[in-house]
């Protein structure tokens, strides 16, 4: 389990004011699937960090499985915990084979070589996101929404227990959208990995997600089952847009989006 509690983090390093999270306190179970909702610059992508351990708090405290992040190398922390970041550029020719072995790096040996095993791990890495009849493809030469799953299958190498995504989605088509998320539900299901995903799209989070943090300027608004705080008072408040819901034919909820309320 990660565990936060009072987090305050800014920027501003001199002044220590203009926190950027604030007092925050939250828990990420094991098995959890969770999508962290805001709108833009309420702190989604830093809590992120802050999780990953790229960022360290001004103050508060997190554990992982009661441990202080700061008792824990980062080798080690990186065998547990996996980051598949917003932007993935890569300017260098590398295959998809080369960029899913990557995320081996806390497991080589102290020359950088793979060995067997790695090769394996990689390999079901690229079955489990359906690209491995592309792994020789180079990573600048294919779709989107496979180069997305090239860079979770190389967090998926790391053998996480924890896999955090930041807007996963992102410049992806409706269809590749969905097909990230039905592989992220897959990988919390049936491998039992955590994932805390970034979104700004709350009806994917009331479609796959066991529990949202409703963020609204560095601070926790809502918190809980995404169907219980997605609700026409909290998206209003903290998107500050009017809202319907509707029932699809599977009975399941769905947020029109009707006007801005400002």
């Amino acid at each position: 389990m990660i565990e936060l509690k009072n987090i305050y983090f800014t920027y501003n390093k001199k002044s220590g004011k203009n926190f950027c999270l604030n007092n925050i306190s939250t828990k990420i179970r094991e098995g959890d699937f969770i999508t962290l909702l805001g709108p833009n610059g309420s702190g989604k992508s830093t809590l992120l960090k802050i999780l990953s351990g790229y960022f360290k708090p001004e103050s508060g405290t997190i554990k992982f499985n009661s441990k202080p992040y700061q008792n824990i190398p980062v080798k080690s922390l990186s065998k547990e915990i996996a980051v598949v970041s917003q932007k993935n550029i890569s300017i260098f020719p590398f295959s998809i084979h080369e960029i899913v072995m990557m995320g081996r790096t806390p497991y080589l040996n102290m020359f950088g070589v793979e060995d067997s095993e790695d090769r394996k791990i990689v390999n079901e890495a690229l079955k489990i996101m359906k690209i491995y009849h592309l792994k020789d493809k180079g990573i600048n030469e294919v779709s989107g929404g496979e180069a997305q799953r090239a860079f979770i299958a190389r967090a998926l190498a790391q053998k996480p227990k924890y896999l955090l995504l930041d807007e996963p989605n992102a410049h992806l088509d409706v269809h590749h959208q969905f097909a990230i998320f039905d592989l992220l539900k897959d990988l919390n299901d049936k491998e039992n990995i955590t994932v805390v995903a970034v979104s700004h799209d709350l009806n994917l989070s009331l479609r796959y997600s066991k529990k949202a943090i409703l963020l609204d300027d560095g601070k926790i608004a809502a918190e809980g089952l995404p169907a219980e705080i997605l609700t026409g008072k909290n998206i209003d408040s903290v998107f500050k847009v009017s809202s319907d819901f509707v029932l699809t034919k599977s009975g399941s909820k769905t947020i029109i989006v009707n006007s801005t309320s400002i």
